[in-house]
């Protein structure tokens, strides 16, 4: 909103009262305001009209200012991760690609400990981190798998990816019947690449996340230090909407999942 008014930070951090740092980590999500004052002002600064903009925005910020439902975990989230579950919770739809492991809100609580368990000796985890970690993302599914209105989920995942074992034969056909039962979701559809396909692939995970008006669409990347990278540039965003079509234009149709993991089931 800033820069579509041609605003610099160094001029709105002056006007408001604040230093640039500060508005700064508003803006990269690092940080939040702690009076609404703040917010309505920076609204009528920028030239938001629209009443149901204002009151959508002023409304986000009050929520923010309650106790988040991860604060029990922060200490196990690395950089970045915080805002993501805020984007993640908000997403109306989101559009995934997984070409490593298994997409997180589609993991089996097996296949999750397993996947920490083998990763505990090397980052030096404790146990207590490890159940932590799973309670974590466990709770993190019930935005997929709530009753009322929950977000829409497009993944495509890599077959290469699904042979490959985490924690035992019977790990995985336990994630492979979780994979054909969440696939007969009304909100869900999960999309197999063929190992054996010679399309567009791409070895970065990602996902697009489209938010409620007047936010924007964004998408996020885990980096190799397990951070989340989130950007919003429109350019950006249409760059992975467009692999992401490509994708999953190349993998199997939706209602081939059951099938497809039942095969997996017999081949692992």
């Amino acid at each position: 909103m800033r820069e579509r008014t041609g605003l610099t930070l160094a001029e709105v951090a002056r006007e408001l009262g604040c230093s640039e740092g500060q508005l700064s980590k508003v803006e990269k999500g690092m940080s939040g305001m702690s009076k609404s004052s703040d917010v309505q002002w920076l609204l009528n600064r920028y030239g938001v009209a629209d009443e149901s903009d204002v009151e959508f925005i002023l409304d986000l910020h009050r929520n923010s200012l309650s106790r988040e439902w991860w604060a029990p975990y922060r200490n196990i989230m690395p950089s970045g991760m915080p805002s993501f579950l805020g984007l993640e919770g908000s997403a109306t739809y989101i559009r995934a690609w997984q070409p490593t492991v298994v997409f997180g809100l589609l993991q089996a609580e097996g296949y999750m400990r397993a996947m920490f368990e083998t990763a505990k000796p090397v980052d030096e985890r404790t146990t207590a981190f490890v159940e932590h970690a799973i309670r974590l993302r466990t709770a993190r599914k019930e935005i997929i798998t709530r009753e009322d209105n929950p977000t829409q989920l497009w993944c495509v995942m890599d077959e290469a990816m699904l042979l490959r074992v985490i924690g035992s034969a019977d790990v995985m056909r336990e994630q492979y019947e979780y994979l054909a039962e969440m696939s007969r979701r009304d909100n869900v559809r999960i999309q197999v690449l063929p190992r054996r396909s010679t399309g567009y692939k791409t070895s970065h995970n990602f996902l697009v996340m489209e938010m409620e008006k007047p936010l924007p669409t964004v998408v996020e990347s885990d980096t190799a230090w397990g951070a989340s990278a989130v950007i919003d540039k429109e350019a950006d965003v249409w760059l992975f909407n467009r692999r992401f079509d490509e994708l999953r234009a190349n993998a199997l149709g939706p209602d081939e999942t059951p099938t497809i993991m039942k095969r997996l089931s017999g081949e692992v």
